[in-house]
C-alpha cells in the first residue's frame, strides 16, 4: 500500500524531534518539517529556496561539506557526516544523519532528503567516559612511579607533569615551601609545560594573595579568570598574576601536606584560556598531592639514609688508614646502616598497606608454623620407623599449605595483582573464615556482631574480590566510630521483584544474596550520600583515603551482575548492602571434578614433556612427578637451553610446559619460538602472576593453558593428560 501525498505529509510533519528537509537537486530547500523549525531553529519560510550551508560551523568547511554529501548520497545511496552543526540562535548541536537521493521512474535524481537527528547528549556522555578513563590511566601509571621511585627531582617531575596531563593545563610547576633569610619566597622546584626561563628572574613574595593561600595550607585554589578575579588581587584589570608573569587566565592551586600536616609546597597549574579546570581537576590533583606528599617524604628519607651512608664509607676509610683492626667494626656498623636503610625504606612502603597486610601476615605465620611443625613431625616419625601418623602429619601440612595459596590470591588480589575469577562462592564460611581479620582491623573498641542467615543460597562472583569489598566496607565503618560503636554484618536471601528493579537503573528481578555491613557511626548527609559511589570522591581528610573504596564496590558488584546501595542518616549510622545473583547449581561442582591423576593421568603412548624452569625446586619436583606418571622428562633450567632442545628435530617432544617469568627470554617468548618450531606442540604455561597471562596477552591459543601456582601436582597431572589427549585449549 502507498501512502498519499497528504498521508506522507501527516507522517513528515509528526516527526518533531527529526529534522526532515527536502531539497531539490541543486541542494536549494523546497520543505523544512516541524522537526527541523524544533532542532535547528529556523522557520519553513526562512530556509525555502536556501542552502543548507548555514547549519555548518564556519571552520568546518561548509561549501565542501555539503557538495561531499551530495556527492556522496548520488554515489553510494546515502551520503552524510556526524559532527557538529549549527542553531539559527548560534548555539551547537552534536548531529546524526544522511542525505539520501530521490529518482524519477528512470532512476535520474530530481531531489534529496535530509534527515537530522540531536545526539549532544550521547556526545557528551561518550566525552566524559573517555576524559574519566584517560584520566584513570594517568592516575594509576602516576601512582605507581611514585611507589617505586626513590629520587626526590623524578618524584616530582613525575607528579607535575601527570598533574598537566590530567587536568589539561599548558604548564605547571612544583614550588618547594622555603623561606630565604628575608622570609618571602619560595624555590621552583621543577616545571611541566613551560621553559625554565620564564620563571627564574620572576620574584615570588610569600605575601602574594594569589600564591599565599596555599602555602598557608587553607585549601585549594581554583579561578576561571585568575586575571579579573577579585579575590586576589586588587590592581585592575590583572588582580591575579603580577606584572611580567607567563599569561596565566585559568588557575589551579593545591598544597601539599605531609604527613605531620605540614605544607611543604604547593602544585600549581595554569592555562591562558579561562574556565579550563573544573572540580574533576582539583580531585585529581588533590589525590596528587597526597600521593606527592608521601613519595617526596620517602624520597627526602632516603637521601638523608644515603647522605648518612656517604658519612659512614669516609669515616671507615678513615679509621682504616689509623688502625687496620678497626676495618671489621667499620664494615659491621656500615652493615648495619644499609639494614636500618632498606628497613626504613619497606616501612614507608608498608605503610599504606597497613592493618590489612598485618592480619594476613599473621595468618601466614601460624600457617608456616603448621606445616614446618607437621614436617618435621613426618621426618621424625620416618626415622623413629613408625608408619601410623604419617598420613595426618602430610594431611595437615597440605592443609595449611592450601591455605597459605588462598592467603597469597588475596594478597594478589589486593594489589591489583590478579583478575577477576568468578566461581561459586557460599558468603556465610567467607564471612567466619574472616573474622579474625575484621577484629584485627576495626579494633577493640568496635563490637562485631555476625548475623549470617540460615541456608544462604551459593553466589557466582570473585571469592577474593568480595573479600576485599567486605574489608574495605568494614575500614570505612570503623573511621566512622572513631569513639569506638557496633559492626554488623549479616546476610540474608532476597527475591527481586520487577517493581523493585524497574526502580534501579540497570537491575535485574531475581533471586539474589544480600550482604550488609552496618554501623553505629557518624552516618552521612544527604549530599554526601548522592557522591558516595563516585570515584575520587571522599569526606576523609588529604592523605587518608582516595575515594576510590565505594566506587571500586558498586564496580565489583556490577561486573557480578549485582548491585550496591548504601542506607544512611546523618548521626544514625551507614548501612552498605551488597546484593549478588543467587546460584542453585553450585551442588554440580562434584560431578564434574577430574578423574584422579592414578586413573587417567598416567602416560599412555610414550610422550616426551620438556620443563623449562629456573626455579631448580619446582623444575626437579615437576620432573619427578611426571617420571612418576610414566611420561619421558627433559629439563631446562632458562628459555635459551629449551631451545636448543626443542630444535633437535630428531628428538620427539609432544608438550613444553616452562615457567612465564624465566630470565633471558621469558615464557611466552619461548613458546612462540617453540610454536614456530614444532606448530602441533601443546604449551602449558606456570605463573606466580595471574596478569602476566591474561585474557590480553597471546597465552589462551589453542593448545595452550595455564596453570596458577601454587598448584596440587595432581590437578598438574590432569592438566597434562588433558592437553595431550585434546580434551582442552582447542
Amino acid at each position: 500500500m502507498q501512502l498519499s501525498a497528504a498521508a506522507l505529509s501527516t507522517v513528515i510533519n509528526s516527526a518533531t524531534d527529526t529534522a526532515i528537509i527536502a531539497l531539490d537537486s541543486a541542494g536549494t530547500v523546497l520543505s523544512w518539517n516541524p522537526g527541523a523549525v524544533r532542532l535547528l531553529g529556523w522557520t519553513e519560510e526562512q530556509m525555502r529556496g536556501q542552502t543548507l550551508l548555514r547549519i555548518f560551523p564556519e571552520e568546518t568547511n561548509p561549501q565542501a561539506r555539503v557538495t561531499e554529501e551530495m556527492a556522496d548520497a548520488l554515489a553510494k545511496g546515502r551520503g552524510g557526516h556526524e559532527g557538529w552543526r549549527m542553531r539559527a540562535d548560534g548555539s551547537r548541536f552534536w548531529a546524526v544523519g544522511e542525505l539520501t537521493p530521490v529518482t524519477d521512474p528512470a532512476a535520474a535524481p530530481v531531489a534529496f532528503v535530509k534527515v537530522l537527528r540531536d545526539r549532544t547528549q550521547w556526545k557528551v556522555s561518550e566525552d566524559a567516559l573517555r576524559e574519566e578513563k584517560r584520566t584513570l590511566e594517568v592516575l594509576n601509571r602516576a601512582g605507581a612511579t611514585l611507589a617505586r621511585e626513590n629520587d626526590l627531582a623524578k618524584v616530582v617531575q613525575a607528579v607535575t607533569d601527570a598533574g598537566v596531563e590530567v587536568t589539561g593545563a599548558q604548564f605547571g610547576a612544583f614550588f618547594y615551601n622555603r623561606v630565604n633569610e628575608a622570609g618571602e619566597s619560595y624555590t621552583l622546584y621543577t616545571l611541566s609545560g613551560a621553559p625554565r626561563a620564564a620563571f627564574e628572574h620572576f620574584p615570588m613574595p610569600r605575601n602574594t594573595a594569589v600564591f599565599g593561600p596555599t602555602f598557608a595550607g587553607e585549601g585549594i585554589v581554583r579561578s576561571d579568570d585568575i586575571r579579573r578575579d577579585p579575590r586576589y588581587g586588587l590592581s585592575a584589570p590583572y588582580h591575579g598574576m603580577p606584572q611580567g608573569h607567563l599569561a596565566v587566565t585559568s588557575y589551579l592551586a593545591v598544597p601539599v601536606v605531609n604527613r605531620a600536616s605540614e605544607v611543604i609546597g604547593g602544585l600549581f597549574f595554569g592555562h591562558s584560556q579561562a574556565g579550563v579546570f573544573t572540580e574533576r581537576s582539583e580531585r585529581s590533583v588533590a589525590l596528587l598531592a597526597a600521593e606527592a606528599a608521601i613519595a617526596i617524604d620517602n624520597a627526602r628519607l632516603f637521601e638523608a639514609a644515603q647522605r648518612e651512608i656517604e658519612e659512614r664509607r669516609k669515616a671507615e676509610t678513615a679509621l682504616q688508614t689509623l688502625n687496620a683492626t678497626l676495618e671489621s667494626q667499620v664494615a659491621e656498623r656500615t652493615a648495619q646502616l644499609r639494614q636500618h636503610e632498606e628497613a626504613l625504606r619497606q616501612a614507608q612502603k608498608m605503610e599504606a598497606v597497613g592493618q590489612l597486610t598485618g592480619g594476613i601476615a599473621h595468618d601466614f605465620n601460624n600457617l608456616l608454623q603448621g606445616i614446618m611443625g607437621n614436617l618435621q613431625l613426618l621426618r621424625k616419625r620416618i626415622a623413629q620407623g613408625a608408619a601410623a601418623d604419617l598420613d595426618t602429619y602430610v594431611t595437615r601440612a597440605l592443609a595449611s599449605t592450601s591455605r597459605a595459596a588462598g592467603l597469597t590470591h588475596r594478597l594478589l588480589a589486593f594489589s591489583r595483582r590478579q583478575p577477576l575469577s568468578p566461581k561459586a562462592v557460599r558468603a556465610n564460611p567467607l564471612v567466619l573464615s574472616m573474622q579474625d581479620l575484621l577484629r584485627q582491623t576495626i579494633g577493640e573498641k568496635v563490637e562485631l556482631a555476625l548475623q549470617l542467615a540460615p541456608e544462604l543460597w551459593t553466589t557466582l562472583c570473585d571469592e577474593n574480590q568480595l573479600e576485599s569489598a567486605i574489608l574495605n566496607l568494614a575500614i570505612n565503618a570503623r573511621d566512622a566510630m572513631p569513639g569506638g560503636g557496633r559492626l554488623t554484618i549479616a546476610t540474608h536471601n532476597a527475591e527481586l521483584d520487577a517493581a523493585y528493579a524497574a526502580a534501579l537503573h540497570g537491575v535485574q528481578p531475581g533471586s539474589y544474596i544480600c550482604i550488609s555491613v552496618s554501623d553505629t557511626g557518624t552516618g552521612m548527609t544527604a549530599e554526601t550520600l548522592a557522591h558516595a559511589f563516585e570515584p575520587f570522591f571522599t569526606t576523609k581528610a588529604v592523605g587518608e583515603g582516595s575515594g576510590l573504596g565505594l566506587s571500586m564496590i558498586y564496580g565489583f558488584t556490577r561486573q557480578s551482575e549485582g548491585h550496591a546501595r548504601i542506607f544512611s542518616e546523618y548521626g544514625q549510622g551507614t548501612t552498605v548492602r551488597m546484593y549478588l545473583p543467587a546460584r542453585f547449581n553450585a551442588e554440580d561442582s562434584p560431578a564434574h571434578a577430574l578423574p584422579t591423576p592414578a586413573a587417567t593421568a598416567a602416560a599412555t603412548r610414550g610422550e616426551v614433556i620438556l620443563v623449562v624452569e629456573d626455579e631448580a625446586l619446582v623444575r626437579e619436583m615437576v620432573a619427578e612427578v611426571l617420571r612418576d606418571l610414566g611420561y619421558e622428562v627433559l629439563e631446562a633450567h632458562d628459555g635459551l637451553s629449551g631451545l636448543d632442545q626443542l630444535r633437535v628435530r630428531e628428538r620427539r617432544i609432544d608438550l613444553l610446559i616452562t615457567d612465564v617469568g624465566l630470565p633471558g627470554l621469558n615464557g611466552r617468548q619461548v613458546a612462540e619460538a617453540a610454536s614456530a618450531e614444532r606448530p602441533d606442540m601443546k604449551i602449558l604455561f606456570m605463573t606466580g602472576y595471574a596478569e602476566k597471562v591474561s585474557a590480553s596477552q597471546p597465552f589462551a591459543s589453542p593448545g595452550m593453558e595455564i596453570l596458577t601456582k601454587p598448584f596440587e601436582v595432581d590437578d598438574m597431572a590432569r592438566r597434562v593428560r588433558a592437553l595431550l589427549d585434546g580434551s582442552v585449549g582447542r
